[in-house]
């Protein structure tokens, strides 16, 4: 298994399609979610994900700058590959490269509701009330 994080010039065709592909697929159509997939941040992002040596996505991130803080989102782990631990391991090395690339930033991200334990794992914090997006329950957090 290999992680990758490129800019979004860097991405081959087919790189990018497949991680459209994947995003769709869990964003759209397994979360019945009709929205934007595909926006504005992605030609700015760094899209970081780990792939099996037969070159398919198994999870996925994209990272970006907006204002002061770094936003990590779009987080992923690919169907097939659910309860294989992928989701810790996307957001630990997520974290990573942010550390190494913004170490002096907070990281804020706004994360579906359900998921506010995983990310306090982390050491992210609450910093806003529950709110909806396109449907479902979000939360901001943040790690300092």
């Amino acid at each position: 298994m290999e992680y990758i994080v490129k800019k979004f010039d860097e991405l081959t065709t087919k790189e990018f399609y497949q991680l459209a592909k994947v995003r769709v697929a869990v964003f759209v159509v397994e979360q019945n979610c009709p929205y934007q997939e595909i926006d504005e941040i992605d030609p700015q992002a760094w899209h970081t994900y780990l792939r099996n040596e037969e070159g398919e996505i198994l999870a996925y991130t994209r990272v970006y700058q907006e204002g002061e803080a770094i936003h990590f989102g779009r987080v992923l782990v690919s169907p097939d590959h659910r309860k294989e631990g992928l989701g810790k391991k996307i957001v630990g090395q997520t974290l990573a490269f942010i550390k190494e690339k913004f170490p002096q930033k907070s990281v804020v991200i706004g994360a579906q509701a359900y998921l506010k334990e995983f990310y306090g794992g982390f050491g992210f914090q609450a910093i806003s009330e529950v709110y909806l997006e396109d449907d479902i329950p979000h939360m901001d957090m943040e790690l300092s």
